[in-house]
């Protein structure tokens, strides 16, 4: 279903001054996987909100409550288990995965849900003729292929883009929501740093990456590598983390050869789960990371807000 809306500006004397064609909006049928994620809820409330048809797929129903069954429809299924995904594409015009672990638990591997989960999902898509399918990788994530976490969300992305289908690959700085590491240390009057702290990037708001998202949604074969509107340094961060909770601004800058000593280590006497993640921070803070600056919300207010929980 679409519609067309005109807007056209007059002159007092009647005459036509300006016309502009404006929001033309689509109305399309989008499966989210993933939408009781910090990203996914996000998306999901934007999608709604606009009068998409929309259906979410989540393990547990009771995560997700349905506030609008005009625009929503919410499927039990597991997405690391295809026989729960049956079909769930019929209808489907284009899916959205958010599907992503940064920590590995319950079992499962990088490979099992950021790789195997959504190959199970591009494959229903495949089956239902499915026209578009977006996914959220990370910023960086082909140039660190390396890394654990980016290996597997990588090879889906080389799937995907092998698939036939039109695609978009979302390639998001940090979420704001990461940055509450920062917060967490400030609490006890000090931040710790490797290297310098000048190393500069821009974390962006889920409400913003949604939006960016969903009005994304006509573009084909694209790779979208998006951050915030603020381009900081990890010692901006952390001084905005202290402001916060009112303490004074104590940063301490350890030495680098620390870090890699510390990745080193951990892949050598831990397993994938427990270094995998702390492999992924500590890489991609060693230089900066800057996207195209997008969005409205700012991490000195988001800090604000957090600190006020506290």
């Amino acid at each position: 279903m679409e519609f067309l809306s005109h807007v056209i500006f007059l002159k007092e004397n009647g005459t036509k001054k300006q016309q502009n064609t404006l929001s033309i909006m689509k109305h399309i049928n989008i499966l989210l996987a993933g939408a009781t994620g910090y990203l996914g809820s996000y998306i999901l409330k934007a999608l709604v909100e606009r009068q998409n048809q929309v259906v979410a797929i989540v393990r547990n129903p009771k995560k997700l409550q349905n506030q609008n069954e005009n625009y929503l429809e919410i499927k039990q299924a597991e997405v690391t288990n295809p026989k729960t995904l049956r079909d769930i594409c019929k209808g489907i015009d284009t899916v959205i995965s958010t599907v992503g672990i940064t920590r590995q638990k319950d079992g499962l591997t990088y490979m099992d849900v950021d790789y195997q989960a959504n190959m199970n999902l591009l494959e229903e898509a495949k089956k239902s003729g499915v026209k578009h399918f977006v996914y959220v990788s990370a910023i960086n994530g082909d140039k660190y292929r390396n890394l654990k976490i980016f290996e597997a969300k990588e090879k889906f992305v080389d799937a995907l883009k092998a698939s036939g289908l039109n695609y978009t690959i979302v390639r998001p700085n940090g979420f704001f929501s990461d940055m509450k590491d920062f917060l967490q240390m400030a609490k006890s009057g000090r931040v710790y740093l490797f290297g310098s702290g000048n190393q500069k990037f821009n974390p962006i708001h889920g409400e913003d990456l949604a939006r960016a998202i969903i009005d994304s949604l006509d573009d084909n074969n694209k790779e979208l590598t998006i951050g915030g509107p603020d381009v900081l340094s990890l010692n901006d961060i952390s001084k905005l983390a202290l402001k916060a909770l009112n303490k004074p601004e104590k940063i301490v800058h350890l030495p680098d050869w620390i870090r890699k000593t510390t990745i080193s280590l951990l892949k050598t006497f831990t397993s994938v789960k427990t270094y995998g993640p702390i492999e992924f921070f500590l890489t991609l803070m060693a230089e900066d990371n800057i996207a195209t600056t997008y969005g409205n919300h700012h991490l000195e207010d988001f800090y604000k807000q957090e600190a006020k929980k506290q």
